[in-house]
Protein backbone atom coordinates (compact mmCIF):
# COMPACT_ATOMS: atom_id res chain seq x y z
CA UNK A 1 0.00 0.00 0.00
CA UNK A 2 1.57 3.60 -0.85
CA UNK A 3 1.34 5.87 1.92
CA UNK A 4 -0.75 8.19 2.45
CA UNK A 5 -0.45 11.98 2.86
CA UNK A 6 -0.55 13.64 5.74
CA UNK A 7 -3.11 16.04 4.70
CA UNK A 8 -5.56 12.69 3.70
CA UNK A 9 -5.14 11.08 7.19
CA UNK A 10 -6.43 14.27 8.67
CA UNK A 11 -9.06 14.41 6.60
CA UNK A 12 -9.69 11.48 7.63
CA UNK A 13 -9.45 11.74 10.97
CA UNK A 14 -11.87 14.17 11.07
CA UNK A 15 -14.02 12.49 9.38
CA UNK A 16 -14.41 9.52 12.20
CA UNK A 17 -14.59 12.65 14.72
CA UNK A 18 -17.57 14.07 12.52
CA UNK A 19 -19.03 10.44 12.53
CA UNK A 20 -18.95 9.59 16.63
CA UNK A 21 -20.31 11.06 19.14
CA UNK A 22 -18.62 12.28 21.70
CA UNK A 23 -18.22 10.36 25.47
CA UNK A 24 -21.47 8.08 23.46
CA UNK A 25 -21.41 4.12 23.18
CA UNK A 26 -23.38 2.83 19.99
CA UNK A 27 -25.71 0.24 21.54
CA UNK A 28 -28.50 -1.18 20.20
CA UNK A 29 -32.29 -0.47 21.09
CA UNK A 30 -35.55 -1.69 20.85
CA UNK A 31 -38.96 -0.69 18.90
CA UNK A 32 -40.47 -0.69 22.42
CA UNK A 33 -37.70 1.58 23.42
CA UNK A 34 -38.05 4.16 20.54
CA UNK A 35 -41.61 4.57 20.81
CA UNK A 36 -41.54 5.15 24.76
CA UNK A 37 -38.53 7.97 23.97
CA UNK A 38 -40.43 9.42 20.77
CA UNK A 39 -43.51 9.55 22.85
CA UNK A 40 -42.11 10.98 25.99
CA UNK A 41 -40.44 13.97 23.64
CA UNK A 42 -42.45 17.38 22.71
CA UNK A 43 -41.13 17.26 19.28
CA UNK A 44 -40.67 21.02 17.58
CA UNK A 45 -39.39 21.57 13.85
CA UNK A 46 -38.62 25.44 13.67
CA UNK A 47 -39.04 25.96 9.87
CA UNK A 48 -41.39 24.40 7.44
CA UNK A 49 -42.43 25.77 4.16
CA UNK A 50 -45.24 24.05 2.98
CA UNK A 51 -46.95 27.85 3.26
CA UNK A 52 -45.73 27.84 -0.27
CA UNK A 53 -48.39 25.24 -0.96
CA UNK A 54 -51.15 26.18 1.11
CA UNK A 55 -51.38 29.45 -0.25
CA UNK A 56 -52.00 28.73 -3.58
CA UNK A 57 -54.50 25.84 -2.48
CA UNK A 58 -53.30 22.70 -1.32
CA UNK A 59 -55.04 21.34 1.91
CA UNK A 60 -53.00 19.52 4.27
CA UNK A 61 -55.66 18.01 5.49
CA UNK A 62 -55.57 15.30 2.92
CA UNK A 63 -52.67 13.54 2.62
CA UNK A 64 -50.75 13.68 -0.28
CA UNK A 65 -47.51 12.88 -2.14
CA UNK A 66 -46.00 15.44 -3.57
CA UNK A 67 -45.35 17.61 -0.75
CA UNK A 68 -43.27 16.56 2.38
CA UNK A 69 -45.81 17.54 4.83
CA UNK A 70 -49.46 16.89 5.90
CA UNK A 71 -51.59 16.63 9.00
CA UNK A 72 -51.89 12.63 8.57
CA UNK A 73 -47.92 11.91 8.71
CA UNK A 74 -47.78 14.69 10.96
CA UNK A 75 -49.39 13.29 13.48
CA UNK A 76 -47.86 9.73 12.55
CA UNK A 77 -44.54 11.33 13.33
CA UNK A 78 -45.69 12.25 16.69
CA UNK A 79 -45.08 16.05 16.19
CA UNK A 80 -45.85 18.34 19.20
CA UNK A 81 -44.93 21.75 17.64
CA UNK A 82 -44.13 23.54 14.04
CA UNK A 83 -43.14 27.08 13.09
CA UNK A 84 -44.66 27.39 9.55
CA UNK A 85 -42.32 29.77 7.36
CA UNK A 86 -44.38 33.08 6.50
CA UNK A 87 -41.94 33.03 3.38
CA UNK A 88 -41.39 36.28 1.44
CA UNK A 89 -39.70 35.42 -1.80
CA UNK A 90 -37.14 38.87 -3.04
CA UNK A 91 -38.70 39.24 -6.02
CA UNK A 92 -41.66 41.18 -4.10
CA UNK A 93 -39.05 43.56 -2.65
CA UNK A 94 -39.31 44.65 -6.84
CA UNK A 95 -42.61 47.16 -6.64
CA UNK A 96 -43.31 47.18 -3.07
CA UNK A 97 -45.09 44.16 -2.79
CA UNK A 98 -43.42 42.44 0.20
CA UNK A 99 -45.51 43.18 3.23
CA UNK A 100 -48.82 42.28 0.87
CA UNK A 101 -47.12 38.84 0.29
CA UNK A 102 -45.95 38.98 3.82
CA UNK A 103 -50.06 39.08 5.22
CA UNK A 104 -50.81 36.63 2.11
CA UNK A 105 -48.47 34.38 4.03
CA UNK A 106 -49.92 35.05 7.66
CA UNK A 107 -53.39 34.13 6.23
CA UNK A 108 -52.16 30.70 5.21
CA UNK A 109 -50.84 30.12 8.81
CA UNK A 110 -54.12 31.52 10.27
CA UNK A 111 -56.59 30.67 8.26
CA UNK A 112 -55.73 27.83 5.66
CA UNK A 113 -53.61 25.66 8.52
CA UNK A 114 -54.71 26.38 11.44
CA UNK A 115 -58.40 27.55 11.60
CA UNK A 116 -59.09 24.99 8.95
CA UNK A 117 -57.82 22.44 10.51
CA UNK A 118 -58.94 23.29 14.48
CA UNK A 119 -59.28 19.80 15.91
CA UNK A 120 -55.45 19.11 15.05
CA UNK A 121 -53.75 22.73 15.21
CA UNK A 122 -53.80 25.08 17.41
CA UNK A 123 -52.11 28.15 17.46
CA UNK A 124 -49.51 29.02 20.10
CA UNK A 125 -47.64 32.09 20.84
CA UNK A 126 -45.24 31.19 23.98
CA UNK A 127 -43.40 28.05 24.98
CA UNK A 128 -46.46 27.78 28.00
CA UNK A 129 -49.06 27.44 24.85
CA UNK A 130 -46.93 25.04 23.02
CA UNK A 131 -46.87 23.15 26.48
CA UNK A 132 -50.44 23.42 26.96
CA UNK A 133 -51.46 22.65 23.57
CA UNK A 134 -49.34 19.19 23.37
CA UNK A 135 -51.00 18.39 26.40
CA UNK A 136 -54.61 18.15 24.92
CA UNK A 137 -52.62 16.09 22.50
CA UNK A 138 -53.03 18.71 19.57
CA UNK A 139 -50.16 20.45 17.23
CA UNK A 140 -49.06 23.29 18.04
CA UNK A 141 -48.71 26.22 15.13
CA UNK A 142 -46.03 29.06 14.99
CA UNK A 143 -45.28 31.32 12.39
CA UNK A 144 -41.99 32.43 11.54
CA UNK A 145 -40.97 35.17 9.05
CA UNK A 146 -38.09 34.22 6.69
CA UNK A 147 -36.74 37.74 4.97
CA UNK A 148 -36.15 40.55 6.38
CA UNK A 149 -37.68 42.74 3.53
CA UNK A 150 -40.86 41.67 4.77
CA UNK A 151 -41.03 44.44 7.07
CA UNK A 152 -40.21 47.22 4.56
CA UNK A 153 -37.85 49.05 6.86
CA UNK A 154 -40.51 49.54 9.09
CA UNK A 155 -40.37 48.77 13.13
CA UNK A 156 -44.40 49.43 12.79
CA UNK A 157 -44.89 46.04 10.65
CA UNK A 158 -42.89 44.58 12.50
CA UNK A 159 -45.06 45.01 15.44
CA UNK A 160 -48.05 44.12 13.49
CA UNK A 161 -46.65 41.10 12.61
CA UNK A 162 -45.80 40.50 15.79
CA UNK A 163 -49.11 40.83 16.70
CA UNK A 164 -50.72 38.98 13.92
CA UNK A 165 -48.49 36.21 15.24
CA UNK A 166 -45.19 35.76 14.05
CA UNK A 167 -42.79 34.69 16.46
CA UNK A 168 -39.18 34.71 15.24
CA UNK A 169 -37.44 36.47 11.64
CA UNK A 170 -34.66 35.20 9.72
CA UNK A 171 -32.95 39.04 9.15
CA UNK A 172 -32.49 38.14 5.42
CA UNK A 173 -33.17 35.23 2.55
CA UNK A 174 -31.11 34.94 -0.40
CA UNK A 175 -30.92 38.80 -1.22
CA UNK A 176 -29.15 41.45 1.35
CA UNK A 177 -31.94 44.07 2.18
CA UNK A 178 -31.49 47.57 3.47
CA UNK A 179 -30.41 46.89 6.88
CA UNK A 180 -28.68 43.21 6.75
CA UNK A 181 -26.18 41.75 4.57
CA UNK A 182 -27.15 37.97 3.33
CA UNK A 183 -25.04 35.06 2.52
CA UNK A 184 -26.86 34.10 -0.45
CA UNK A 185 -25.44 37.56 -2.96
CA UNK A 186 -22.51 39.10 -3.06
CA UNK A 187 -23.61 42.32 -2.78
CA UNK A 188 -22.68 43.45 1.31
CA UNK A 189 -24.45 46.96 0.92
CA UNK A 190 -24.31 47.19 5.05
CA UNK A 191 -20.46 45.39 5.84
CA UNK A 192 -22.93 43.41 9.03
CA UNK A 193 -26.11 45.15 10.19
CA UNK A 194 -26.62 48.80 9.64
CA UNK A 195 -27.76 51.28 12.29
CA UNK A 196 -31.38 50.34 11.40
CA UNK A 197 -30.69 46.72 11.42
CA UNK A 198 -29.58 46.58 14.96
CA UNK A 199 -32.44 49.25 15.83
CA UNK A 200 -34.89 46.62 14.29
CA UNK A 201 -33.12 43.98 16.63
CA UNK A 202 -33.67 45.81 19.74
CA UNK A 203 -37.44 46.42 18.98
CA UNK A 204 -37.14 42.11 18.18
CA UNK A 205 -35.84 41.97 21.91
CA UNK A 206 -38.35 44.39 23.07
CA UNK A 207 -41.54 42.88 21.42
CA UNK A 208 -40.11 39.37 22.06
CA UNK A 209 -39.76 37.80 18.92
CA UNK A 210 -36.63 35.46 18.06
CA UNK A 211 -33.98 36.77 15.85
CA UNK A 212 -33.41 34.35 13.44
CA UNK A 213 -29.73 34.50 11.43
CA UNK A 214 -30.17 31.52 9.00
CA UNK A 215 -29.26 32.99 5.51
CA UNK A 216 -27.58 36.12 7.15
CA UNK A 217 -23.05 36.74 5.95
CA UNK A 218 -21.08 35.84 8.32
CA UNK A 219 -20.77 39.40 9.41
CA UNK A 220 -24.60 40.04 9.71
CA UNK A 221 -24.84 36.97 12.13
CA UNK A 222 -21.78 38.52 14.49
CA UNK A 223 -23.22 41.82 14.79
CA UNK A 224 -26.43 40.10 15.76
CA UNK A 225 -25.00 38.27 18.27
CA UNK A 226 -23.41 41.55 19.79
CA UNK A 227 -26.65 43.33 19.65
CA UNK A 228 -29.41 41.30 20.79
CA UNK A 229 -30.30 41.44 24.38
CA UNK A 230 -31.75 37.64 23.97
CA UNK A 231 -30.49 34.51 22.58
CA UNK A 232 -31.20 34.18 19.12
CA UNK A 233 -31.14 30.91 17.10
CA UNK A 234 -30.64 29.56 13.69
CA UNK A 235 -33.80 28.63 12.46
CA UNK A 236 -32.96 26.05 9.42
CA UNK A 237 -28.59 26.00 9.15
CA UNK A 238 -26.11 22.99 9.54
CA UNK A 239 -22.42 22.90 10.25
CA UNK A 240 -20.17 24.19 7.89
CA UNK A 241 -17.08 21.89 8.74
CA UNK A 242 -18.70 19.17 7.55
CA UNK A 243 -20.46 20.65 4.49
CA UNK A 244 -19.30 24.26 3.07
CA UNK A 245 -22.77 25.55 2.46
CA UNK A 246 -22.12 29.20 2.96
CA UNK A 247 -25.65 29.03 4.46
CA UNK A 248 -24.07 26.45 6.90
CA UNK A 249 -22.47 27.77 9.93
CA UNK A 250 -18.83 27.89 10.74
CA UNK A 251 -17.58 25.78 14.64
CA UNK A 252 -16.56 29.73 15.49
CA UNK A 253 -20.05 30.97 15.21
CA UNK A 254 -21.43 27.39 17.05
CA UNK A 255 -19.22 28.05 19.52
CA UNK A 256 -20.15 31.40 20.35
CA UNK A 257 -23.67 31.29 19.79
CA UNK A 258 -23.93 27.95 22.28
CA UNK A 259 -22.19 30.45 24.82
CA UNK A 260 -25.08 32.78 24.86
CA UNK A 261 -27.78 29.94 25.34
CA UNK A 262 -28.56 30.18 21.40
CA UNK A 263 -29.83 26.96 19.25
CA UNK A 264 -28.53 25.40 15.86
CA UNK A 265 -31.52 24.20 14.47
CA UNK A 266 -30.39 21.20 11.93
CA UNK A 267 -31.55 21.85 8.72
CA UNK A 268 -32.53 18.75 6.59
CA UNK A 269 -31.22 19.88 3.06
CA UNK A 270 -29.37 16.75 1.06
CA UNK A 271 -26.30 19.63 0.21
CA UNK A 272 -26.26 21.58 3.57
CA UNK A 273 -25.75 17.62 5.10
CA UNK A 274 -23.48 15.97 2.93
CA UNK A 275 -20.22 17.70 0.91
CA UNK A 276 -20.21 14.93 -1.91
CA UNK A 277 -24.14 15.91 -2.65
CA UNK A 278 -22.99 20.00 -2.12
CA UNK A 279 -19.91 19.50 -4.27
CA UNK A 280 -22.23 18.26 -7.27
CA UNK A 281 -25.01 20.94 -6.87
CA UNK A 282 -22.33 23.39 -6.63
CA UNK A 283 -21.20 22.49 -10.30
CA UNK A 284 -24.65 22.27 -11.68
CA UNK A 285 -25.26 25.78 -9.76
CA UNK A 286 -22.89 27.87 -11.68
CA UNK A 287 -24.51 26.81 -15.19
CA UNK A 288 -27.58 27.94 -13.08
CA UNK A 289 -26.97 31.25 -12.73
CA UNK A 290 -27.82 33.42 -15.56
CA UNK A 291 -30.95 30.64 -15.88
CA UNK A 292 -32.11 31.73 -12.42
CA UNK A 293 -31.91 35.32 -13.10
CA UNK A 294 -33.46 35.02 -16.30
CA UNK A 295 -36.23 32.59 -14.86
CA UNK A 296 -36.65 35.24 -11.18
CA UNK A 297 -37.38 37.98 -13.74
CA UNK A 298 -40.39 35.67 -15.89
CA UNK A 299 -41.77 34.92 -12.55
CA UNK A 300 -41.70 37.73 -10.68
CA UNK A 301 -44.52 37.45 -7.86
CA UNK A 302 -45.30 33.59 -8.98
CA UNK A 303 -42.97 31.77 -6.57
CA UNK A 304 -45.27 28.03 -7.22
CA UNK A 305 -43.87 28.98 -11.67
CA UNK A 306 -40.54 29.91 -10.37
CA UNK A 307 -40.26 26.78 -8.05
CA UNK A 308 -41.26 24.15 -10.62
CA UNK A 309 -39.37 26.43 -13.91
CA UNK A 310 -36.01 26.31 -11.84
CA UNK A 311 -36.64 22.39 -10.65
CA UNK A 312 -36.88 21.92 -15.10
CA UNK A 313 -33.39 24.03 -15.39
CA UNK A 314 -31.54 22.18 -12.68
CA UNK A 315 -33.11 18.59 -14.58
CA UNK A 316 -31.89 20.32 -17.82
CA UNK A 317 -28.37 21.72 -16.89
CA UNK A 318 -27.38 18.27 -15.31
CA UNK A 319 -28.93 17.55 -11.56
CA UNK A 320 -30.36 14.27 -12.24
CA UNK A 321 -32.80 13.08 -10.13
CA UNK A 322 -31.90 9.73 -8.33
CA UNK A 323 -28.40 11.26 -7.52
CA UNK A 324 -26.16 10.67 -4.47
CA UNK A 325 -28.67 12.17 -1.34
CA UNK A 326 -27.57 12.37 2.11
CA UNK A 327 -28.56 10.06 4.56
CA UNK A 328 -29.88 9.95 8.35
CA UNK A 329 -26.21 9.28 9.50
CA UNK A 330 -25.68 12.39 8.02
CA UNK A 331 -28.21 14.40 9.98
CA UNK A 332 -26.46 12.92 13.20
CA UNK A 333 -23.41 14.05 11.77
CA UNK A 334 -24.20 17.44 12.46
CA UNK A 335 -26.06 17.03 15.41
CA UNK A 336 -22.97 15.18 17.33
CA UNK A 337 -20.77 18.58 15.66
CA UNK A 338 -23.18 20.60 17.49
CA UNK A 339 -22.96 18.82 20.95
CA UNK A 340 -19.21 18.34 20.58
CA UNK A 341 -18.52 22.03 19.94
CA UNK A 342 -21.59 23.68 22.18
CA UNK A 343 -22.80 21.25 24.31
CA UNK A 344 -26.15 19.30 24.07
CA UNK A 345 -28.14 22.26 24.94
CA UNK A 346 -27.32 24.21 21.63
CA UNK A 347 -28.62 21.81 18.83
CA UNK A 348 -31.96 21.36 17.45
CA UNK A 349 -34.28 20.71 14.18
CA UNK A 350 -35.02 23.26 11.72
CA UNK A 351 -35.83 20.45 9.03
CA UNK A 352 -36.92 22.66 6.12
CA UNK A 353 -39.34 20.63 4.71
CA UNK A 354 -41.10 21.61 1.34
CA UNK A 355 -38.39 24.38 0.79
CA UNK A 356 -35.83 21.79 -0.01
CA UNK A 357 -35.32 19.89 -3.18
CA UNK A 358 -33.53 17.08 -1.69
CA UNK A 359 -34.47 15.52 2.15
CA UNK A 360 -32.13 12.34 3.52
CA UNK A 361 -32.94 8.78 2.62
CA UNK A 362 -34.96 7.72 6.25
CA UNK A 363 -35.94 11.29 7.10
CA UNK A 364 -37.48 12.70 4.24
CA UNK A 365 -41.16 13.82 5.65
CA UNK A 366 -42.93 14.64 8.35
CA UNK A 367 -43.89 10.85 9.63
CA UNK A 368 -40.02 9.88 9.62
CA UNK A 369 -39.22 11.70 12.92
CA UNK A 370 -39.15 7.69 14.73
CA UNK A 371 -36.21 7.15 12.41
CA UNK A 372 -34.23 9.78 14.60
CA UNK A 373 -34.75 9.19 17.78
CA UNK A 374 -33.98 5.54 17.05
CA UNK A 375 -31.20 6.88 15.26
CA UNK A 376 -29.82 8.93 18.64
CA UNK A 377 -30.69 6.14 20.48
CA UNK A 378 -28.29 3.78 18.80
CA UNK A 379 -25.76 6.42 18.94
CA UNK A 380 -25.72 6.60 22.58
CA UNK A 381 -28.07 10.09 23.47
CA UNK A 382 -29.61 9.54 26.72
CA UNK A 383 -33.89 10.03 26.43
CA UNK A 384 -33.42 13.27 28.75
CA UNK A 385 -30.93 14.66 25.51
CA UNK A 386 -33.56 13.96 22.96
CA UNK A 387 -36.12 15.88 24.59
CA UNK A 388 -33.65 18.72 24.44
CA UNK A 389 -32.83 18.19 21.22
CA UNK A 390 -36.18 17.51 19.88
CA UNK A 391 -38.31 20.63 21.67
CA UNK A 392 -36.70 21.75 24.76
CA UNK A 393 -33.82 23.33 23.78
CA UNK A 394 -36.12 25.53 21.64
CA UNK A 395 -38.85 26.16 24.22
CA UNK A 396 -36.07 27.56 26.94
CA UNK A 397 -34.87 29.75 23.91
CA UNK A 398 -38.42 31.07 23.70
CA UNK A 399 -38.64 31.67 27.25
CA UNK A 400 -35.53 33.68 27.46
CA UNK A 401 -37.22 35.92 24.68
CA UNK A 402 -39.89 36.21 26.24
CA UNK A 403 -38.62 36.53 29.51
CA UNK A 404 -36.50 39.55 28.39
CA UNK A 405 -39.17 41.25 26.52
CA UNK A 406 -41.15 41.16 30.18
CA UNK A 407 -43.99 39.24 28.64
CA UNK A 408 -46.54 37.34 31.11
CA UNK A 409 -46.68 33.51 30.28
Amino acid sequence: MSQMKPLFVLLLFAAALHAQAPGRQKRTVTDAEVRRVHKSALLIDTHNDVTSATVAGLDIGQPNTNHMTDIPRMKKGGMGAQIFAVYVAASYVEGNRSANRTLQMIDTVRHDIIAQHPHDLVFAGTAAAIRRVHKQGKIAALLGIEGGHAIEDSPRLLRDYYDLGVRYMTLTHTNSNHWADSSGDGNKPNNGLSPLGKEIIAEMNRIGMIVDISHVSDKTFWDALEVSKAPIFASHSSCRAISPAPRNMTDEMIAALGKKHGVVQINFSCDFLNPEVYAADEAVREKMIPIRDELIKKYSGDPQGLQRAMREARRAAGQAEGGKRATLADVVKHINHVVQIAGVDAVGLGSDFDGIDCAPEGLDSVDKWPNLTRALLEEGYTAAEIRKIYGGNTLRLMQDVESGAGLKM
